[in-house]
């Protein structure tokens, strides 16, 4: 395949390509393993936009760490069984690479084998489609090949790097309700702006846009999400941090995950030959 000018390949990782996108609007990376965006900084901003950790693997079977990994068929843990998916672990097609003048498109693919089978025994075709420019847009299109109807929960998992975690505060979840998997998977409301000081992990019931305001790098990130009403916020704080083996203890001050879900009752129905998509956007005010 001919690449355009702005995209290259890397050898950076031998056992796993990357793309480097180089071109005047954003620069980025976009690794086949788990169609996974590990980053992208618009030109209209000094700092990075996706937290990548630098203790991640680069291998087939093991999850990067960081940017947007791609959860799909399932989201979170399941007994047995690889936690939120598989598909983040497999090597993607590209399809396409593009380039205008507004940034850099690109096409990957992945289809169900022998192998994703023994572990979810539903034939299904995947599309993501990732461009690249003064926003970034990310779309999950899942297809249904199989004869049954299927049901679905998954997610775009985005890091997002801030200055400072405690200088973080998320707006546009303000009366939303959510699960609150810390507290014993309770469902609260939301009172104000998301603050960090403690960790968080909930699921908003909400497909509302939300702003993260960071203090400390004087910026805004918008995200918009579709083909979703469930939002994750999370943070592992202190403990957890210590916990991940590929993340480093002190990581936590300095991402938070913004994350378009169907998760917890958010499930999405597939009917046979049925195709649904979740996407999200993100831009830096």
């Amino acid at each position: 395949m001919t690449l355009p000018p702005s995209v290259s390949l890397s050898d950076s990782h031998a056992a796993c390509p990357i793309l480097q996108i180089l071109h005047p609007c954003a620069t980025g990376s976009v690794a086949l393993l788990g169609g996974h965006v590990l980053e992208w900084k618009p030109a209209t901003t000094g700092h990075p936009v996706l937290y990548m950790s630098p203790e991640s693997a680069f291998a087939e079977g093991t999850a990067i760490r960081g940017g947007i990994p791609v959860c799909w068929p399932w989201f979170g843990p399941r007994p047995g069984q690889p936690s939120h998916g598989f598909v983040r672990t497999r090597f993607w097609e590209l399809l396409r690479a593009s380039e205008t003048d507004a940034g850099v498109t690109l096409d990957l693919a992945l289809a169900s084998d022998p192998g994703t089978l023994d572990l979810w025994p539903h034939p299904f075709r995947l599309e993501l489609t990732v461009s690249m420019g003064l926003t970034l847009e990310v779309a999950l299109r899942m297809l249904n090949l199989s004869d049954q109807p299927v049901e679905i929960t998954g997610a775009l998992h985005t890091y997002l790097c801030t200055g400072a975690i405690t200088q973080t505060f998320v707006h546009g979840l303000d009366g939303a309700s959510y699960l609150d998997t810390i507290d014993g998977h309770q469902t609260k409301l939301q009172k104000g702006p998301v603050h960090f000081d403690q960790e968080v992990d909930r699921i908003y019931q909400t497909s509302q846009p939300v702003e993260v305001e960071d203090l400390k790098w004087k910026r805004t990130l918008r995200i918009t999400n579709q083909g979703s009403h469930s939002t994750v916020v999370w943070n592992p704080w202190i403990e957890k941090s210590k916990r991940l083996p590929d993340l480093p203890d002190d990581a936590y001050p300095h991402f938070l995950c913004i994350e378009a879900a169907n998760a917890g009752i958010d499930l999405v129905h597939l009917p046979p030959g049925g195709s649904h998509t979740l996407a999200t956007r993100i831009e830096v005010r």
